[in-house]
């Protein structure tokens, strides 16, 4: 009966920690043998304890190695000693006897208890990981614990999964209680136990949830060439279809758009293109840059580079905000795009043809003057430089000879063209016009009208006239 309400215990509490019976049977023996080891009839002895998974009789066993001249009587055994058990054994063999479990006392009950939970701990913790190391790389739905500036705890059922900072959508914004659906990054092994890093923001994130809710996708009729995600604003999506009669961009979009449109939510409003795939570069760079409408594409395949032409109009959207748009595309195709207008193209060819043709003229030119016997005169890049770097040192000369007469108070005046004037321009230097200045220069009297002064006989008001100073030309002549 006691053996009976024993297993049923075992039983329960294999159940409680989701392990197998195996694993909580040798956890129990550990504890068990740990407990017999601090009882004073061992004696540090090596013993063993072993557990019936049905009966669950217990059976205590010390083990001893058989020895010519023992010298630990509590590990060894002499052989003389052996042979009375069994005559066969020989030296080095080992010897198991049966011994009777008394009832253990409360230390060692508590020490079994310790080494029981620890060792059920340790084990339940590598269930978790066993599991979940499996699911790396695949989606898992959880509910949000707490939420932190550093990271978000996800409660994924046996365990919690990590969200860090690089790892969340930058437009989402978490609260407690919400269910998401995660990307598991990395199951690792830690002192705390398994530790699970997810992600909302990978790529793959979007791929799986494309195979969870589109059945062609997951029958393998439809089959995803490529994704390109920033997470939380835009993505874009490449499918490809296996039967010539099935619309794989159809399949993806559903009925009125009800299947993508299920996506969407899940990740918070983010925009979802779906593009066809094709091995034509031109095609499939063609369907990348989607909504844009786009003229043509010439691709390089030797710098992995392609030209594309697209209208006027459909500049700006082709590419997207801040470049989101032919970013994107460049991430799906694999390819470096350059995006130029119509207008744009028209006018670097109409440039390029003029050039073209003057250089055909210049060509013409020079021949001519060949056939006539004449050396045309080729001026090189480097003649037409030192010619430049004279004009310019001949202006510095002059712009430096101008400052220093001024700062001497000496005036230049510029040479006249002799065609305009035929008498020598004048120059007057500083000494000339100083030269005057040394007296005080005589004044000029300013002739009084008639009828004014004492003979008018007339008593005018007085008022004050501000004299005004004239000099003549004399005065400044040495």
């Amino acid at each position: 009966m006691v053996k009976t309400e024993f297993m049923n215990a075992l039983m329960q509490l294999a159940a409680e920690k989701n392990l197998p019976k195996e694993i909580v049977l040798t956890a129990l023996e550990s504890a068990m043998v740990s407990a017999y080891r601090k009882e004073s009839f061992t004696h540090g002895e090596d013993i063993s304890v072993k557990i019936h998974p049905v009966s669950g009789e217990v059976k205590l066993t010390l083990k001893k190695l058989v020895s010519e001249a023992p010298e630990d009587e509590y590990r060894e055994i002499s052989l003389k000693d052996a042979k009375k058990k069994d005559k066969t054994l020989k030296a080095g063999d080992s010897v198991v006897t049966e011994l009777l479990p008394p009832n253990a006392g409360r230390i060692p009950a508590q020490i079994a208890k310790q080494v029981i939970l620890q060792k059920l701990h340790d084990a339940e913790r590598g269930a978790i990981y066993e599991e979940y190391v499996g699911k790396e790389g695949e989606i898992v739905t959880g509910t949000v614990q707490r939420v932190t500036p550093e990271h978000v705890v996800i409660d994924i059922g046996k365990t919690e999964a990590v969200i860090p900072q690089n790892e969340k959508t930058p437009t989402e914004r978490y609260r407690q209680g919400q269910r998401l659906k995660l990307y598991i990054v990395e199951v690792a092994r830690t002192t705390r136990g398994p530790q699970v890093i997810a992600s909302r923001a990978h790529r793959n994130l979007l791929r799986d949830l494309l195979i969870l809710e589109i059945p062609e996708i997951a029958a393998g009729t439809v089959e995803i060439k490529g994704v390109a995600r920033e997470a939380g604003y835009r993505s874009k999506v490449a499918v490809f279809s296996r039967q010539s009669n099935i619309d794989p961009v159809g399949c993806c979009v559903g009925l009125r758009g009800i299947r993508i449109q299920n996506i969407v939510n899940e990740l918070s409003g983010e925009k979802i293109d779906v593009v066809q795939w094709s091995d034509d570069p031109r095609t499939f760079i063609a369907n990348a840059l989607s909504p844009a409408q786009v003229l043509s594409v010439t691709p390089n395949a030797e710098e992995t580079t392609a030209l594309v032409k697209v209208p006027d109009k459909h500049l700006s959207l082709a590419i997207g905000k801040e470049g989101q748009n032919v970013r994107l595309a460049a991430k799906l195709t694999g390819w470096r795009i350059d995006i130029k207008s119509a207008s744009e193209m028209e006018a670097e060819k109409a440039v390029h043809k003029e050039t073209v043709t003057e250089l055909e003229t210049i060509e013409q030119d020079q021949e001519q003057l060949v056939a006539e016997g004449l050396q045309p005169y080729e001026e090189t890049a480097a003649e037409a430089l030192t010619g430049v770097e004279e004009e310019s040192e001949v202006a510095a000369d002059a712009t430096e000879a101008e400052g220093q007469a001024a700062g001497a108070g000496i005036e230049i005046l510029m040479p006249v063209d002799a065609a305009l004037t035929s008498q020598p321009s004048k120059i007057r230097f500083a000494e000339e016009i100083l030269a005057g200045r040394n007296g005080k220069p005589k004044k000029k009297e300013i002739p009084k009208k008639e009828g004014e002064g004492k003979d008018a006989g007339v008593k005018a008001k007085k008022t004050k006239v501000k004299k005004k100073t004239y000099y003549e030309d004399e005065d400044f002549e040495s």
